[in-house]
């Protein structure tokens, strides 16, 4: 079989898949309408996020059994018609859902102990204890939403603390030891924290909007180490200001695009001018499952996948 890898990755993935006899090709400049011209050549291909795989371009890809995206969603990928192609759709949620859970416990600790405002004022030669007084997890009722790879890795994180979990999810009897699985409504009842660990779909972009907020009984903290349409940012600043959101922990933005651009433009969006500036809020550049040990754990995971269907 012949691979195509369109982004750089942990080079244990092109090693082993040689020694599986694979031959491989690397392009990682090449504009999508340029590779189209010759993905037909191909039989699998290996992608991050550099650009959308479509319609047209699966047309164009007339011989293509896979595709391994090296990472835990497909919402780069048009993966009905992939899947009516019979296209193997391989993702690697596994390889990075421990540096997912590691970064929202971090997020969620950083907010309650206020330590990025913290560390920035004994920098400016401030000393305020008072201001900087804390909150403990203690006692605390954490809702996730989204109850996979990545919220079960969060509420196993969250075993050595004295919280109550609960968890929401589409699919059913997905609850275990770690987590109490509930309704919306009831979550939205209890939780001091409301960690969102869904992927991208129609369903659930925008999913955080005013509404969803007002339903909440008690205000809340919100960790967002998922996706970043899934909040409407407006109406996240709008509670903020409110106090019916306490602090937001956010690594993905509704202002991100798929290929990661920058968001720092002239034209940045007010709300997200909002969060820069808010001092319970904290921002992180969509690296919660981005670790030097995610690296080889999600390229590991593809390979095994791959050796798995194919060899």
């Amino acid at each position: 079989m012949k691979v195509l890898h369109l982004d750089t990755n942990h080079l244990l993935l092109l090693e082993q898949l040689n020694a599986l006899g694979f031959t491989n090709d690397e392009n990682y400049t090449d504009s999508k309408n340029t590779v189209e011209q010759f993905i037909h050549h191909y039989d699998g291909l290996i992608i991050r996020s550099r650009f959308k795989i479509d319609a047209q371009f699966l047309d164009a890809a007339k011989n293509l059994k896979f595709i391994g995206r090296v990472g835990a969603g497909l919402e780069n990928i048009d993966t009905d018609y992939a899947q009516q192609k019979g296209i193997k759709l391989i993702a690697a949620p596994e390889g990075n859902r421990n540096a997912v859970g590691e970064h929202s416990l971090a997020m969620l600790l950083s907010l309650f102990n206020k330590l990025n405002t913290a560390d920035k004022e004994v920098r400016d030669g401030k000393w305020r204890r008072e201001d900087n007084r804390g909150l403990e997890l203690d006692g605390k009722t954490v809702g996730l939403i989204g109850y996979g790879n990545m919220g079960k890795a969060f509420a196993k994180k969250l075993r050595g603390f004295e919280v109550k979990v609960l968890c929401y999810d589409i699919k059913h009897n997905v609850g275990d030891d770690n987590a109490t699985q509930v309704s919306l409504k009831e979550l939205q009842k209890h939780a001091d924290v409301l960690s969102l660990h869904t992927p991208e779909t129609p369903q659930t972009i925008n999913m955080v909007n005013s509404k969803f907020i007002d339903a909440f009984k008690k205000p809340f903290w919100l960790i967002n180490t998922a996706r970043g349409k899934s909040v409407v940012t407006k109406d996240l600043v709008a509670a903020l200001k409110l106090g019916k959101i306490l602090g937001a922990g956010l690594d993905v933005l509704e202002y991100e695009k798929s290929s990661f651009e920058n968001l720092f433009t002239s034209d940045m969006p007010k709300p997200f001018k909002y969060l820069i500036a808010a001092e319970n809020v904290i921002l992180t550049p969509h690296v919660a499952g981005w670790t030097f040990e995610s690296k080889e754990k999600l390229a590991q995971t593809i390979v095994d996948k791959i050796k798995a269907e194919f060899c």
